[in-house]
């Protein structure tokens, strides 16, 4: 079933973000997350909000549809246009995601962007990506993408093991995400991303050596590798809880980690998030650096999050309620939280540290820089690009960050 939502405070019908929100919005960059919850098939290990046909048929009914879809999410895209009120800030990035955002067509992924472009504008240079299935893309909808406008893209690989995409419900065939690199570079993409998952239940070592020798040679010029969280609800964990496919312990995804850095590290790729590596600067995913640097972004579509100056909200989770409250001419918003000083403190160390960049030691208290020293001696820190202004993970502290955040956040 797909993700649970937070508790929070209602959102105002009509949207409206405190004052504070908006205080210094200039200083700070804008991004849009379009959020497609469209999938043919779910996933066995995914706790996305996410829906098929099937899970929709009688559910929502009309507004639930794809073919609506592309309107609806423009409509939210207006109502961020009211809410932020004459900011006159372009965005700087937009992230279509989903679910499979390819599953509709490439007019209604460029009608979502021209929403955002005729409320907002697109800064000069502004990043935009979609996520992509590899089987549900050819050369001619690639060529589409690029001509709406579209400039990077990132293809769910996951794994070049046939039985390890049989473990994950993976649908797609041995090779086509590699081709998919190809045509995107061939339709005009500046930047292509492989997504990796390791830690599969029955992933070997090989196999995950297997997994990264073709995404790289593949010719993309990011790499994202993420380690198999088995996540409560999901068919996986059902499968697991009856001992049908094994657990992966945490020793394991340290030494596929370690095996991904080295074969990266081997092939011009430089890490700049922890599970993020780039074959240079520009190949980064600015989008995500949003995130990881607490700067502004509004999530359209249902279930899709927003941060704007220190206030989180989320929407509705099914697209149908989403639909509905757009129809009605009100905010799809299903709750929201003001985050204090402190809140956004503890967010930035945690965020900020899992960067090559590293974490500014002037965000740590007293007992957070005695951790910070802890560490250093351990060997899980070291001085940042900043000299003594910041800490970095080394390699080791990568492998052990969240023990590192907690040290840093006492």
């Amino acid at each position: 079933m797909p993700s649970a939502l937070p508790d929070g405070e209602p959102v105002p019908h009509d949207g409206t973000l405190p004052a504070s929100a908006t205080a210094g919005a200039a200083d700070r960059p804008l991004g849009f997350y379009l959020h497609v919850p469209y999938c043919a098939t779910r996933c066995g290990y995914c706790d996305f909000n996410t829906y098929t046909a099937n899970e929709l048929r009688g559910s929502g009914g009309a507004l639930a549809s794809r073919e609506n879809y592309a309107d609806s999410l423009a409509e939210e895209i207006r109502l961020a246009r009211k809410v932020l009120g004459d900011d006159p800030r372009p965005a700087e990035t937009v992230f279509v995601g989903g679910g499979t955002p390819t599953l509709l067509p490439a007019a209604d992924l460029g009608r979502m962007l021209a929403a955002v472009r005729d409320a907002f504008g697109l800064a000069d240079g502004a990043e935009i990506t979609t996520e992509a299935n590899p089987e549900s893309v050819d050369a001619r909808y690639l060529a589409e993408l690029r001509e709406a406008g579209f400039n990077r893209i990132s293809f769910g690989m996951q794994s070049a093991r046939q039985h390890v995409l049989r473990v994950l419900d993976r649908s797609h065939t041995l090779g086509r995400p590699e081709a998919c690199v190809a045509e995107a570079r061939a339709a005009g993409f500046d930047h292509v991303n492989l997504d990796l998952i390791y830690g599969t239940p029955g992933e070997t070592d090989d196999d995950w050596r297997a997994s990264l020798d073709a995404a790289i040679g593949a010719g993309p010029d990011h790499v994202s590798a993420y380690a198999l969280i088995v996540e409560e609800g999901t068919q996986l964990a059902r499968r697991i809880r009856r001992g049908e496919v094994p657990t992966t312990d945490d020793d394991v995804h340290a030494d596929r980690y370690l095996i991904a850095e080295e074969a990266l590290t081997a092939a011009g790729f430089a890490w700049y998030e922890v599970s993020n590596w780039a074959a240079s600067e520009p190949g980064r995913c600015r989008h995500n650096e949003l995130y990881w640097t607490g700067a502004d972004w509004w999530g359209a579509g249902p279930g899709a999050h927003s941060h704007v100056g220190g206030v989180r909200w989320w929407n509705v989770k099914h697209p149908g309620a989403y639909a509905q409250a757009l129809g009605e001419s009100r905010s799809p918003g299903a709750g929201r939280e003001v985050l204090d000083a402190e809140d956004r403190r503890v967010e930035r160390i945690l965020l900020e540290l899992r960067l090559a960049a590293g974490c500014p030691l002037g965000l740590l208290t007293p007992a957070g820089l005695a951790g910070a020293r802890r560490a250093l001696d351990d060997g899980l820190l070291q001085p940042g690009p900043y000299a003594a202004g910041s800490a970095v993970l080394t390699l080791r502290g990568r492998l052990l960050a969240d023990a590192v955040v907690r040290a840093l956040t006492d």
